[in-house]
């Protein structure tokens, strides 16, 4: 599953949808394997230092404890548990699409099995005597994927 960054791939840009503020953003090589990964495998990718074997999610290129460049990726799957959460009760606007979002929802820090470092998302639960930290969570995906991290539509509990 290694690929140098020098070797020909998909690079994905970003728009800015129906928010008021457009922009486009080129993802890199990293992010935009990753964010290919939820699109075309539905599944999280991360990527292993080779040096003291830390995993991060969402993949970065240069490891934060030894300063090596990193190309090892590693499938992490759909699954793991909440790491720590908030309930949201005051609505705001989403920079995605320039509409308040629903409240309650619940923001989560989502620890994936074999990965050191967590990816923030959004939990199916608004009612915070129903979630509990060190619960299991699973990523359900959109039926149609556009190569963004909202093809993960929420996690929920299993």
């Amino acid at each position: 599953m290694e690929e140098k960054p020098n070797q020909a791939t998909e690079l994905l840009e970003l728009s800015s949808g129906k928010a008021e503020h457009v922009y486009y953003w080129h993802c890199g090589y990293y992010t935009s394997r990753f964010l290919l990964g939820l699109r075309d495998q539905t599944t999280i990718l991360g990527v292993r230092c080779s040096a003291c074997g830390r995993v991060y999610v969402p993949p970065r290129e240069v490891c934060g404890r030894c300063f090596k460049t990193m190309n090892e990726w590693v499938d992490l799957g759909t699954e793991g548990t909440i790491y720590a959460f908030t309930v949201v009760k005051l609505p705001y606007v989403d920079p995605n699409t320039g509409l308040p979002i629903k409240v309650p929802r619940t923001d989560i820090y989502v620890q994936f099995d074999g990965a050191d470092t967590r990816l923030m998302h959004w939990l199916d639960e608004g009612d915070e005597t129903k979630i509990k930290v060190g619960a299991r969570v699973k990523a359900v995906f959109k039926k149609e994927r556009r190569g963004t991290i909202h093809d993960i539509e929420y996690f929920t509990q299993v």
